[in-house]
């Protein structure tokens, strides 16, 4: 469930990417320490910049872990049965549609990535990032493959506050 950014936590999003996040619609995910850890972000910026990236994971607790998991196997592995097992791939499919209704309910026409969604959705595996970011934010059961990744990740949440981490990195 995605709610509107409060100033705490545009200021929270500031330190997670260390740089003024932009234009952000929406918290879509909190870590179980409360931060946010996936935000929503619209369509079209307002510099007028397409952005097909609607879920994007800010937390750097869960964007390392999830870099770590993206240097494996997996995502070939994945590509490889998305070749192979119809079902996973009619799953897959369902989880790209997904992400464009979900993109699309904010009401903002972006004609240039109408039909892209992200981490190479329907068709291959390109970022676990996104797909995660997007299993997370969408709920179990929506998009098997940030599922399947999501469930191979450490508590990342265990690894100390990552505001504290970041401003203790900044000194």
């Amino acid at each position: 469930m995605s709610n509107k950014p409060s100033a705490e936590d545009l200021a929270a999003i500031e330190v997670q990417l260390g740089r003024t996040p932009r234009d952000v619609h929406a918290v879509a995910y909190r870590c179980p320490c409360g931060n946010p850890a996936v935000v929503e972000t619209p369509p079209r910026l307002n510099d007028g910049t397409p952005f097909p990236t609607f879920y994007y994971a800010t937390c750097p607790n869960l964007t390392s872990a999830i870099s770590t998991l993206e240097n494996s196997t997996l995502m070939a592995e994945m590509n490889e049965r998305l070749q192979i097992d119809a079902q996973l791939a009619g799953e897959y499919r369902a989880a790209h549609d997904d992400y464009l209704a979900a993109r699309a309910a904010l009401g903002i026409e972006v004609p240039e990535i109408s039909d892209t969604s992200a981490g190479g959705m329907p068709d291959r595996v390109k970022c676990l990032h996104s797909l995660i970011a997007h299993s997370l934010a969408a709920g179990a059961g929506v998009n098997p493959l940030g599922d399947e990744a999501l469930s191979k990740l450490p508590q990342w949440w265990q690894n100390g506050d990552c505001l504290e981490r970041r401003n203790q990195e900044r000194k």
